[in-house]
């Protein structure tokens, strides 16, 4: 199938695209500073640029763009170019995980919450999600006893921990 639009309207579309301050974001910045956490946008001395940076707990929140990043949930690609998509999306989801890497080795907790999970069918059970593991970072935090020893209490969001994402 052909683009509908000439190369200039497609270029003019595609520029307009914002990486920082997206809707989803939005959600989950007035989310956090309504529940009292407070942060720091887009600190450039950590790896990836993270998009919420608490510092206070050694975490980092992501919000991914699920076409961006290659989310699962995306399995439609444009038909122009494709090739060209194909590698871009690839190197964004190698450089992602290469980022979350280094920060998980200087001891940031690191999550990830993509654009899908903040439709408004599942933003109120993803923003729950968020609490608990932002809680369960806060009592780690502040050395109260992990409940359950035995259980895997890595951060995870929603539906999805970074152990999933390549």
């Amino acid at each position: 199938m052909a683009d509908r639009m000439t190369p200039e309207q497609r270029h003019r579309c595609m520029s307009r695209i914002r990486g920082r301050d997206t809707k989803p974001e939005l959600v989950v910045r007035r989310w956090l500073w309504h529940q009292g956490f407070r942060y720091r946008l887009y600190v450039k001395s950590l790896p990836g640029r993270p998009d919420i940076v608490m510092r206070k707990w050694r975490t980092v929140i992501f919000v991914n763009g699920c076409f961006w990043h290659g989310h699962e949930c995306n399995k439609r690609r444009p038909s122009t170019n494709a090739q060209f998509w194909e590698e871009k999306i690839e190197r964004n989801r190698e450089r992602d995980a290469r980022n979350q890497a280094l920060l998980q080795a200087a001891g940031w907790h690191v999550i990830v919450i993509w654009e899908c999970q903040l439709a408004p069918k599942l933003r109120v059970d993803t923003l729950r999600e968020l609490d608990l593991t932002l809680s369960r970072i806060v009592l780690e935090r502040n050395g109260a006893p992990k409940p359950y020893p035995d259980l895997d209490e890595s951060p995870a969001v929603a539906a999805e921990s970074e152990s999933h994402h390549p």
